[in-house]
């Protein structure tokens, strides 16, 4: 099933929540307007509102509280990027021109700082204060994880427990804050509360999983082989992780060498063909396939409506995406 199928249940709620993200990012400055208007243009998939909604619609009805809840995490996931294309120095975003791109560094970060600020008073301006609490958290664990991921990246000593608990506190925080705030802004059930976190978490972990095996199997260059994206920013992920302890000592310092000393485009083929050969890919699909179940596990619960099917499809949207 395609992600505009799986959308379907919410269409009209995402056209409103179009309209409140715009409203509240305004600003009266004429300039910094401006630069919110063009970040309205660089649009994506809308995943983390449309988890909002959906979610919100499968445990109850959507209502002002839940476009508030979903415009936050927009916001606060709008305002993690231009911070991240900041510090990566990247060039596009969303296939336009990043805000660091046009504007530079200083004014990129001082507008991701604004995006912060207009999230806080959104939810403080309308009484939304466990919306705040639970994104406060989040941006906690994202923070300390991000911090994490870089120095274990240079020591390239990440092993599969350190790496869990990253990608828990990095991705799957956010998607389980969206869950959370849909979940909260619809019923008041603690059981339903808690069933819509863990549903949150361990869909973020599926959808950090399959991202990171797409660096072996998916986004393919020109010449057919793999980018390695995170392999050429020394990041071990799981392919890698699982496959260094299951291959000879003396392969696994080859592979590490090339990793440290920044791997060529060249390399990279040899890197992927010693997580085939050593079961790291396998093993990643499996783990991929471990959270999808729990995730499954925590929708049984709802009563059916097209809404808890859309977030059912959505679980095997993540487990078979392949860009």
């Amino acid at each position: 099933m395609n992600l505009q199928t799986i959308l379907q249940p919410i269409e009209e709620e995402l056209d409103r929540f179009d309209d409140r993200f715009r409203t509240a990012i305004r600003s009266n400055v004429a300039f910094v307007d401006m630069i919110a208007r063009y970040i309205v243009k660089q649009k994506g998939k809308r995943i983390r509102p449309a988890l909002v909604l959906l979610t919100a619609k499968a445990c109850g009805e959507v209502n002002e509280s839940t476009y508030r809840g979903a415009s936050l995490v927009e916001i606060l996931h709008t305002a993690t990027l231009i911070h991240d294309d900041v510090v990566d120095d990247a060039d596009t975003r969303r296939g336009l021109a990043s805000i660091n791109a046009v504007w530079k560094n200083k004014i990129a970060v001082l507008m991701g700082d604004y995006m912060l600020a207009k999230g806080l008073l959104l939810s403080i301006d309308n009484g939304d204060f466990h919306f705040l609490q639970i994104t406060s958290d989040a941006v906690r664990r994202m923070s300390e994880a991000e911090i994490l991921q870089i120095a274990k990246s240079r020591d390239l000593d990440i092993d599969e427990k350190t790496y869990f608990k990253i990608i828990s506190d990095k991705t799957a925080s956010l998607l389980s804050t969206c869950c959370r705030i849909g979940a909260a802004s619809a019923t008041s059930d603690r059981e339903t509360l808690e069933r819509m976190k863990i549903f949150g978490e361990n869909i973020g972990m599926v959808f950090q999983i399959r991202d990171d095996l797409l660096d072996y199997t998916g986004r393919k260059s020109i010449t057919g082989k793999p980018t390695g994206l995170d392999l050429k920013e020394k990041k071990l992920t799981l392919p890698l992780i699982y496959s260094l302890t299951q291959s000879p000592r003396s392969r696994s310092k080859q592979i590490l060498k090339i990793i440290k000393n920044g791997a060529k485009t060249k390399e990279l083929h040899a890197v992927v063909e010693f997580a085939h050969e050593f079961g790291g890919i396998q093993y990643t699909i499996e783990r991929a396939e471990y959270f999808s179940k729990l995730a499954l596990q925590a929708l049984e619960s709802l009563p059916y409506s097209p809404s808890k099917e859309s977030l059912t499809s959505f679980v095997n949207y993540v487990m078979e995406r392949s860009k």
